[in-house]
């Protein structure tokens, strides 16, 4: 509340939330501390209301806490120069909905798509809108649809996420040039990003508000999730769960399936 800024450790015996987690503090925590010699000493993490959860790269048994307390999320895509995969937009997104993370997805680069990008665009663009996901189209290079992304993040604390290289660093340096994150060219070798960012920060933002950036992501493997909940957290489905015959319908191979009659329907995307 003062806008102080603090130097933090953990606290011997700090009462953390029960998580498997790698890190008992997450970037968007917040904590009740004691101040002692300038150093803030962090007793206890208040409870969350919502977070995004992947499993910890090194620890298969472990997860990391990626942020805290979100109001929502934008996970950036490119078609091309990296190409982002439906399979990283929807775990990441499953990830979300477990935890009731409003979603947007945004289009970056798009002054670099040619015919072909553009016609896959189109297919995105109808296969999320059965979501009912909002989409939008951007430039950060070129200054496109920044305005608008702008007006929807004031006064709130948005998270960005997706693949290294798909210019998250870039786009938050046009939102607010006084961040001036650092930047680094995609890789002409491996055209994946060399990602500049290597944990997760949060930035206010001069126009109100605050933005968590995170490392680029090359995988996002979520946890804590039984196969037979998996489909709630797939806002389509959800709405047509209570029309299938078995209430424990997987969705697979049981008869007078919901899921698999709207698929077949052509009003839910076969890649989800």
């Amino acid at each position: 509340e003062e806008g102080k800024i603090h130097q933090a450790r953990l606290k011997g015996k700090m009462r953390t939330l029960d998580l498997k987690s790698t890190n008992p503090v997450a970037v968007g925590d917040h904590v009740v501390f004691e101040l002692k010699d300038n150093e803030a000493l962090i007793k206890e993490v208040q409870e969350r209301k919502n977070y995004l959860i992947r499993k910890s790269i090194n620890l298969s048994k472990q997860t990391q806490i990626i942020a805290a307390n979100i109001d929502q999320l934008f996970v950036l895509i490119t078609l091309k120069d990296p190409f982002t995969t439906k399979g990283f937009v929807d775990r990441i997104t499953v990830g979300a909905e477990a935890y009731r993370i409003p979603i947007i997805l945004v289009y970056n680069k798009i002054d670099l798509y040619q015919e072909k990008e553009k016609e896959l665009l189109g297919e995105w663009l109808n296969c999320y809108d059965k979501v009912g996901y909002r989409q939008m189209k951007i430039s950060a290079k070129e200054n496109m649809g920044i305005d608008e992304l702008k007006s929807m993040m004031k006064d709130k604390v948005s998270i960005f996420s997706g693949h290294s290289g798909v210019g998250k660093s870039t786009l938050v340096n046009t939102l607010d040039p006084n961040l001036d994150l650092r930047i680094q060219e995609i890789s002409a070798y491996h055209k994946s990003g060399q990602h500049t960012t290597t944990f997760a920060e949060l930035h206010s933002l001069s126009f109100g508000g605050g933005i968590i950036d995170t490392p680029g992501i090359k995988g996002f493997g979520n946890v804590l999730m039984e196969k037979s909940e998996l489909s709630h957290y797939f806002p389509e489905m959800r709405e047509r769960m209570a029309d299938c015959k078995f209430h424990n319908c997987l969705h697979i191979k049981e008869p007078n399936c919901a899921i698999k009659a709207a698929v077949a329907d052509g009003e839910i995307s076969e890649s989800r």
